[in-house]
């Protein structure tokens, strides 16, 4: 068995796209969210509120032949990637191109603007729109598809397209994938573009945040007055590799991957399951060969739906007791869907290495149905830990349960 160190983390997100600008954005409690006026002509869409992101733009430096085949979602990812590259020292490296370096990536789905060209060939038999890099934009596996062919990377490819499990999939499989000795890189994560489609799911379910005139407000996780989610946009990659290569090339160690645990809950495709929510987080402990009292943080799912934080809460419980530290990032940014994961475990190792963690936003009143546990409201908490665990939830009853290691060489 091979160990796995994490040597670069990037992401964009609706509050910057490096942790120095996200974290001043947490500590002074400014949150992505903000109301899209452009969703007026969706009448039959309730909510108006989501997480963008309003300022990204192409680098200079990307061809338009890079760009053909990118949609919104897959220029998120490339961009996490290059800067997740650029932060372990292996941009431009010739050395990743030799079949040592994989991709393991996902999001909810391809970019929507080439499903609804293709949606409107189906109505209205006309091709308008359409082209030969359509299918490629739209294809659940564009993000890996195109990040691996960007980078010239020829290791295996892992889609990770499930829902809000996607990003940690992504950095799980991957992390199996060098564990297991197949091969010593990875690039690993998840990303998300921002469509109505996707807010209309969670609207038809009655599950998404109505305080339209008031965004700064929502979500609001595990709150006794949360009114339901807010879709958000992002991107997050992690480059994953066995420990010796990256000592052997002097890299930076930011954390290492001990745990993963992913499994199925089998009963319903959108209501959680207490049971197998605590089960895949068993599952990364005994992976990681930890009792339950290693851990000193769980960076919760925290959609501000009903069910599922009342659900998610309880099986932390029963598992950890109410002992356990916990929050929500997703209370600043949205749900970023297939970003998510991946954004959640790069500031999940960000929180350790500064021994300060971020509170979950408009956390009020803890939401009495919930699980009894140390919620993390108003200010950071500085705590000192070894190990911290992430966990994401998603649609068709995906659970998975990540645990990072702070580093240090005595391990």
């Amino acid at each position: 068995m091979k160990r796995v160190v994490v040597t670069g983390m990037a992401g964009v997100t609706s509050l910057g796209s490096d942790w120095e600008s996200i974290v001043a954005n947490f500590r002074a409690n400014r949150s992505g969210i903000r109301r899209m006026d452009e969703w007026d002509r969706f009448s039959e869409l309730n909510t108006r509120l989501a997480g963008p992101i309003d300022d990204f733009v192409v680098p200079t430096h990307w061809t338009r032949k890079q760009l053909r085949s990118m949609g919104r979602v897959s220029r998120l990812a490339v961009w996490a990637a290059e800067q997740a590259l650029h932060n372990a020292g292996l941009l431009g490296d010739p050395s990743i191109k030799d079949g040592r370096m994989g991709v393991a990536c996902g999001s909810s789905t391809g970019s929507t603007d080439e499903i609804k060209a293709f949606g409107n060939m189906l109505l209205n038999s006309v091709a308008e729109g359409l082209n030969a890099n359509s299918y490629v934009r739209m294809m659940p596996h564009t993000t890996a598809a195109n990040i691996s062919i960007f980078f010239g990377l020829t290791g295996r490819l892992i889609p990770t397209s499930s829902a809000c499990t996607s990003g940690s999939q992504g950095i799980g499989y991957a992390y199996e994938a060098i564990k297991f000795g197949r091969l010593p890189l990875m690039l690993a994560g998840g990303a998300e573009e921002l469509c109505p489609t996707e807010a209309m799911v969670f609207d038809a379910l009655y599950a998404t945040s109505l305080k339209n005139d008031a965004p700064q407000t929502s979500p609001r996780p595990y709150d006794n007055g949360r009114d339901g989610l807010v879709i958000g946009e992002g991107a997050g990659m992690l480059v994953l590799e066995e420990l010796e290569h990256a000592l052997a090339r002097g890299a930076h160690i930011h954390a290492e991957v001990v745990g993963f645990g992913s499994n199925a809950d089998g009963q319903h495709t959108t209501r959680p399951e207490q049971a197998t929510m605590r089960r895949a987080m068993e599952l990364a402990l005994e992976d990681a060969n930890l009792q339950p009292a290693a851990i000193g943080y769980v960076n919760g799912h925290g959609t501000a739906t009903e069910q599922g934080d009342i659900a998610e809460t309880l099986a932390t419980h029963s598992l950890f007791g109410s002992r356990m530290p916990i929050s929500s990032q997703k209370s600043f940014l949205g749900h970023t869907l297939g970003a998510c994961g991946a954004l959640e475990s790069w500031f999940s190792i960000e929180m350790m290495n500064r021994d300060q963690y971020v509170p979950t936003f408009n956390l009020d009143h803890v939401d009495p149905r919930c699980g009894e546990l140390d919620y993390l409201q108003g200010e950071f908490r500085q705590m000192h830990n070894d190990y911290v665990m992430n966990n994401n939830f998603a649609f068709g009853g995906v659970n998975t349960s990540l645990i990072f290691r702070r580093w240090q060489q005595a391990f």
